[in-house]
């Protein structure tokens, strides 16, 4: 008998991992070997048990999901990660993919779409969804942020004013405006709430 793929499930959520978990258990081809409640944990894991394919959640505590799949990979180049996550902006799609992700998943999946997606990805192939793709090309085309741009639109989101974040980021008021105006063409929006609320919706800030 074939030896059967073997699972490394990441979430921080228990009754998502013991879902999934017995999902994968109920079929013979499949195994469960490990489970990771946090990034750091599942970096150990993979290293140290180094399962077929690894199913990763982007927002987990000690070490978030894409950072956890970059050392990982640092490490051990070949290693099959699939996220399942429920982020679906653009930023993080990309961000997973760039990291090695060779497949990319919401929760609300259908179960036996995971489970074929896990037996693509074993056998070397990668799937990204339809809708996942879509958000995938808005987001390589949009132009991308500097990484002050970045910092000024965290706080934005955190409710600072330009005042506020001058003195944080110890730059000019003035210069806060520029990097403001900047950040709100490449978004797209014409003020700040509007800028919060695409932020959150490409996945560029989460809320934690």
């Amino acid at each position: 008998m074939t030896e059967p793929i073997t699972l490394l499930i990441a979430d921080d959520h228990p009754v998502v991992r013991e879902g999934l978990a017995a999902m994968f258990n109920r079929r013979p081809d499949l195994r469960t070997v490990a489970e990771a409640a946090n990034g750091v944990e599942a970096v150990r894991l993979a290293l140290e048990l180094r399962p077929n394919v690894i199913l990763m959640d982007l927002n987990m505590p000690e070490l978030g999901g894409v950072d956890a799949i970059t050392q990982i990979r640092a490490v051990w180049p070949e290693a099959r990660v699939v996220v399942m996550t429920t982020f679906d902006g653009d930023e993080d799609i990309f961000r997973a993919l760039q990291a090695g992700a060779r497949a990319y998943l919401l929760k609300d999946t259908p179960r036996d779409e995971i489970v074929d997606t896990v037996r693509i990805v074993y056998a070397g192939g990668k799937r990204i969804p339809e809708e996942i793709a879509t958000r995938l090309a808005d987001r390589m085309l949009a132009e991308p942020l500097t990484e002050r741009e970045r910092d000024v639109l965290r706080l934005i989101v955190a409710g600072r004013s330009n005042k506020e974040i001058g003195s944080e980021l110890n730059i000019a008021e003035g210069t806060v405006k520029v990097h403001v105006n900047s950040l709100l063409g490449k978004l797209g929006v014409q003020d700040r709430t509007q800028a919060v609320t695409e932020a959150l919706r490409r996945g560029l800030v989460h809320l934690e």
